[in-house]
């Protein structure tokens, strides 16, 4: 599987996570797994766009 797809999984994961830590009533838990998404959707733009520097 392409970076980009597995990078695109696992932001669709973290997205279900957030929702689940809003839901019951995490707000730290939200905030962070947010953090991270924010993150993974910048790399698989990245990936997408064929900007390898940021593979490391």
């Amino acid at each position: 599987m392409p970076r980009g797809d597995e990078l695109k999984e696992l932001a669709n994961q973290l997205s279900r996570a957030a929702e689940t830590a809003r839901r019951v009533g995490l707000p730290t838990t939200v905030y962070l797994l947010s953090m991270a998404l924010v993150e993974v959707r910048e790399a698989a733009r990245a990936a997408g766009e064929g900007d390898d520097d940021s593979a490391a």
